[in-house]
């Protein structure tokens, strides 16, 4: 099982580096999710600030800041026994971010659980998970740290799940495990696919 999972995870990335027009491409992608019922109807919303060639999402999350909509992005921690963990912050501002792991932006280490910036998990009504495979059922695939495994898994039952992905980044079928988490819906340029979300493995 691991060796086909390193296998889809090497491929997509692959593809995923390769993909051409990424800023267009990632924009359309971002104007999709956006335009989606579920994302217009949540409230508090969790974005990602992409890094390396993930879907590029600053310059569509610069234009939601200045909606009402209350935005948590998230930040590489630890929890109480050394597992990795995403923490949540509620940004308001571009500016309070800096280069943080692997230069993914993020609010500075001083900041971290200050009062009126953390958000719960169980207050999200939205989730944009990047990642590095999909496939049309919304199996995902990701970097293997686990980070969106844990915060996944600590939702609510009702809250929506997106993944985004470049199509060249979809394989048939995502090796899932127990602790994996589906999409509602994957998002890519060309198609919006409708997930088994968290039936998948039911």
């Amino acid at each position: 099982m691991n060796d086909l999972k390193n296998r889809q995870r090497n491929n997509a990335n692959d593809a995923r580096n390769e993909q051409i027009d990424k800023d267009a491409v990632s924009r359309f992608i971002c104007d999709r999710f956006i335009a989606h019922p579920v994302y217009q109807q949540a409230e508090t919303v969790m974005w990602y600030s992409h890094c390396r060639s993930e879907v590029r999402t600053q310059t569509a999350l610069l234009g939601e800041l200045e909606t009402d909509k209350r935005i948590a992005v998230p930040y590489c921690t630890k929890d109480e026994q050394g597992h990795n963990k995403l923490g949540l912050w509620r940004l308001e501002d571009v500016a309070e971010l800096v280069p943080g792991m692997w230069g993914i932006l993020e609010p500075p280490k001083r900041r971290w659980g200050e009062v009126g910036k953390e958000i719960a998990a169980e207050q999200l009504d939205c989730v944009i998970v990047p990642g590095v495979a999909f496939d049309r059922n919304g199996g995902r695939l990701g970097n293997g740290g686990g980070y969106y495994d844990r915060l996944l898994s600590r939702v609510r039952a009702d809250t929506f799940l997106i993944g985004v992905c470049f199509e060249s980044q979809l394989v048939e079928q995502v090796v899932m495990e127990a602790h994996d988490v589906a999409m509602d819906i994957v998002i890519t340029e060309k198609a919006l696919y409708a997930g088994k979300g968290r039936q998948f493995l039911n």
